[in-house]
């Protein structure tokens, strides 16, 4: 149904009504006027740090616990603003360590005076964390909270000069009665860290304050009359508080894309190239001040060019063609990947740049759970039209990827698909949450090798649109994109490390086949009035077991003995060996007493591993009546087909199977029985 033009425009002004307040926004006063902001609201002198740490605590966190170790998860770098396009998964601690150091520059602990470098492999999302910095900074500065201020010039012909590097106004005070005003005001603030106000007024708005005071004969006052405070929204489009930096060719590298550069055309009209009105403050430093910048692969830098970003971080002023040290307040941010790192620590000349450095590792994910949610938020209902991806599709993808970033365990015990489901939270006889992080203690370096996150993105893309006419992506499907892959893979090197990531490819199968065995079983027996009756069954003669009675008999009348045979048929199914039935079976009655005092009662699904055990139970009962490798046959008789039906429907109604792969995964699973057969005749 198409829209009248009616509609358009009230759809229309609808979404301009829901903007920001206009005014608000652009409010501009006095220099009077500002100094009451600053006595009602604190906040609006933070520097560049502090507003930072603030926006990010600002959306609250999550505790997360590994081992006996407790870290932050912090909720702003699931990308709440920009509904989680940008989300970060499973790096709590790394991103810990970055809230920290900032938090310590927040407080002027000397992190302020260092450049914060993110170091990992590619694909890890340094970027991203970035941008999402990038991104709340902008918004945050439309906030109330986070609101900031800068000036202009009034001069008295009329004319408005911008601040070019959006100063903040305080600056035009004098440093004592400046560091008055902030001491006082900071006494009554709620702030965490002391205020500071640091540094001078740039060469453009020196040279203006300076030619007034000439005019007004020093009075101070009447200077500060041709000052217009105004609202300063950051925005990385139009230029200001972000800057961005990206090494080109280093042989035709220039300074003056950080510092700005002399405006030949304005040389003629003020007579000289060191006037500050012919020279352009827009460099990324310029235009950073009071936000953040941003240095992509900031080591590929040559190393004289370096010398900008020394003074930058130490002392926080750089040094324009022709004019004097000039201050600067913003967060420097570089990201680099471990080849150019091992150049910077292999490089004598670049020892001043490693002393101004704080390195944080941003390693790729090494739990399932967090690297399955990267793909998921690509390759999603929402996103993947005319095609459905089979279930564990993502998963097993996910399952290699984070294999291979895995260290072989030193434990002969463990496997390293153990160790990986260990590290997903999945519990194994004989380890504890101590063991586990002796594991990730004993392996340091994990996550800072391996497949990246966009070559198996590449690949389950390249299974999507694949011109074989499936209407289902399953596992195999993807999993051969990625051995295929192998030999191409640029980033690969080593034929050694092609070879381990084709075995693991081969683990990743079999645990497939051992999922999708376990969810046909589970299928098969879903009869939830026969589990019904085989967990009652059950909880008659474990009762009358543990409390040393007799069960009566429902055809016969007569009270006999508990049926050991039956209860142990059930528990050697979830590996409960004969020692430990006692315990097991305690604990089974303890948990049906501790429900009932709640007022609830016990079913066949209340407790997970007895579940595990009933299905396994009566799909053993049952398997013989379906015959699933019949289906390997071209014959199949009516009745087993209908059996067969009922399951592929338990699969597609549980199991989010659509008619495609259920067939398929039923076809697969019984060819496996079938292989087993084989075997066992």
């Amino acid at each position: 149904m198409s829209l009248s033009r009616e509609q358009l425009k009230n759809l229309a002004h609808e979404q301009e009504a829901e903007h920001e307040p206009y005014r608000e926004l652009h409010w501009e006063g006095s220099f009077d006027d500002y100094l009451d902001v600053v006595a009602e609201n604190p906040r609006v002198l933070r520097n560049a740090y502090q507003r930072l740490y603030d926006l990010i605590t600002s959306f609250g966190y999550d505790e997360v616990t590994d081992g006996k170790e407790t870290s932050r998860q912090f909720k702003f770098f699931d990308d709440p603003l920009g509904g989680g396009k940008d989300a970060v998964f499973g790096l709590s601690r790394p991103l810990m360590d970055l809230v920290n150091n900032l938090k310590s520059a927040a407080h002027g602990y000397g992190v302020e005076k260092r450049v914060l470098l993110l170091h990992g492999p590619v694909g890890s999302a340094k970027s991203t964390i970035v941008r999402l910095i990038k991104k709340g900074l902008e918004h945050y500065s439309r906030t109330q909270e986070g609101a900031l201020y800068t000036f202009s010039w009034k001069l008295p012909d009329g004319e408005i000069v911008d601040s070019p590097m959006n100063e903040e106004p305080l600056l035009l005070l004098r440093p004592e009665a400046r560091e008055r005003i902030v001491n006082e005001i900071g006494r009554g603030s709620d702030l965490e860290y002391p205020l500071r106000v640091e540094g001078e007024l740039g060469p453009v708005s020196r040279y203006y304050f300076t030619q007034l005071q000439k005019e007004y004969d020093g009075d101070r006052e009447k200077v500060l009359d041709h000052v217009v405070v105004r609202r300063l929204l950051i925005s990385e489009k139009d230029r200001v508080g972000i800057g961005t930096f990206q090494p080109k060719d280093e042989k035709n590298q220039d300074s003056t894309e950080l510092t700005g550069d002399i405006n030949y055309r304005k040389i003629a009209l003020y007579g000289s190239d060191s006037d500050p009105r012919a020279f352009n403050f827009d460099g990324e430093f310029n235009v950073a001040n009071r936000g953040v910048i941003e240095f992509v692969e900031v080591l590929k830098l040559d190393v004289a060019f370096l010398y900008d970003l020394l003074g930058a971080s130490q002392e926080h002023v750089i040094k324009p063609k022709k004019f004097p040290q000039t201050s600067i307040d913003e967060v420097i941010i570089g990201h680099t990947n471990e080849p150019e790192f091992r150049r910077l620590q292999n490089n004598e000349l670049m020892e001043a740049f490693r002393d101004r450095t704080i390195r944080v590792d941003i390693p790729y994910n090494i739990t399932l759970a967090d690297e399955v949610r990267i793909y998921q938020k690509d390759y999603n209902d929402r996103r993947v039209t005319g095609k459905h991806i089979a279930p564990h599709t993502l998963e097993m993808a996910a399952l290699w990827s984070v294999l291979t970033r895995l260290e072989d365990p030193k434990n002969a015990n463990l496997t390293l698909l153990q160790k990986a489901r260990l590290y997903d939270g999945k519990t194994l006889p004989g380890f504890t949450q101590d063991n586990i992080r002796e594991l990730k203690e004993e392996s340091p370096r994990e996550g800072m090798d391996g497949i990246s996150p966009r070559y198996i993105q590449d690949k389950i893309s390249n299974a999507l649109v694949s011109e074989t006419g499936e209407p289902c992506v399953n596992p195999f499907m993807v999993m051969n994109e990625l051995e295929e892959g192998l030999g191409y893979h640029s980033l690969i090197t080593s034929e050694e490390h092609r070879k381990r990531f084709r075995e693991l490819l081969s683990v990743v199968k079999e645990e497939y086949e051992d999922i999708v065995k376990n969810e046909v079983q589970r299928a098969i027996s879903a009869d939830e009035e026969s589990i019904s009756r085989l967990c009652a069954n059950y909880l008659d003669n474990l009762k009358a077991y543990t409390q040393n009675e007799k069960v009566r008999n429902k055809y016969t009348g007569q009270d006999e003995e508990p049926d050991e045979r039956l209860m142990r048929s059930i528990e050697e199914k979830i590996a409960i060996p004969e020692s430990r039935k006692d315990d097991f079976r305690r604990e089974i009655m303890n948990y049906i007493g501790a429900l009932a005092m709640e007022g609830k009662t016990f079913t066949w699904q209340s407790n997970e591993r007895l579940q595990k055990a009933l299905e396994l139970k009566l799909f053993e009962d049952q398997k013989d009546t379906i015959k699933l490798t019949s289906l390997v046959s071209a014959v199949v008789d009516k009745d087993t087909q209908e059996k067969i039906d009922v399951v592929k429907s338990r699969l597609i109604k549980y199991h989010s199977y659509c008619e495609v792969c259920a067939t398929d995964v039923l076809n697969f699973v019984a060819s496996i029985f079938a292989r087993g057969d084989a075997k066992d005749s």
